[in-house]
């Protein structure tokens, strides 16, 4: 059981940096910016993502006064009701992500942050949150029809499928703000760890107690 959930894990870390070099870098700053926001709702004064985008932008001495006025412009009475319609739409975003475009996660925590500078951690996060689990659910609710359907000549919604890519859509959506973290970690745990031996040219192991070399022409040393 253990054993499963630790090979589950490291095929969904694959999954979630398995993307473009410059998807990776976009990733890594939305996670951080991402984690922060989140850590941030524990302060005495909850920070905002603008606040937090702020401090970062203090830190580094680059000017931030334009931000006063976007922030200014967001949390306008009148633009409520759009904001909430974009954390609706972030939800969406999680609900169309995949492991081949995970893209849609990072446009979705974008989309609940400029919400939450509106209406709220808590409005913006919960709308997103109510949009993934509705639209996953009615898609299973008009799956029923189809679970003893052959997938023949026509395209159905299967009960199985559609769970799946649900779990599937929300868990690659969740990890979005521990991206950064296991960037680092795994940088820092990069030369401490033993991997095994990769299969030699004709695809088979190397014999134990061989090692992987540049010696020969398979790349086999015998010992």
């Amino acid at each position: 059981m253990q054993g499963g959930r630790r090979r589950e894990l490291a095929r969904l870390w694959q999954v979630a940096v398995g993307r473009p070099r410059w998807q990776l870098w976009a990733a890594a700053a939305v996670s951080l910016w991402t984690l922060c926001w989140i850590f941030g709702q524990l302060a005495e004064r909850a920070s905002s993502p603008l606040d937090v985008l702020r401090v970062g932008l203090g830190w580094a001495d680059v000017p931030s006064g334009w931000l006063d006025a976007v922030t200014g412009w967001l949390r306008a009475d009148r633009r409520r009701p759009l904001l909430g319609l974009l954390a609706v739409a972030g939800g969406l975003l999680w609900s169309s992500t995949t492991e081949r475009n995970q893209l849609p996660a990072l446009l979705g925590w974008l989309a609940v942050m400029v919400a939450a500078e509106g209406i709220g951690y808590a409005g913006a996060v919960d709308r997103a949150l109510l949009s993934l689990a509705a639209f996953i659910g009615l898609l299973l609710v008009l799956s029923v029809p189809g679970r003893r359907a052959f997938v023949l000549r026509r395209i159905v919604l299967m009960p199985r499928d559609v769970l799946r890519a649900g779990v599937t859509a929300a868990t690659l959506s969740a990890v979005v703000p521990l991206l950064a973290p296991g960037f680092v970690l795994v940088r820092l745990c990069r030369p401490y760890v033993t991997r095994p031996p990769r299969p030699t040219g004709n695809g088979a192991l190397p014999p134990t107690g061989s090692a992987l070399t540049n010696g020969d022409e398979r790349g086999v040393v015998e010992p």
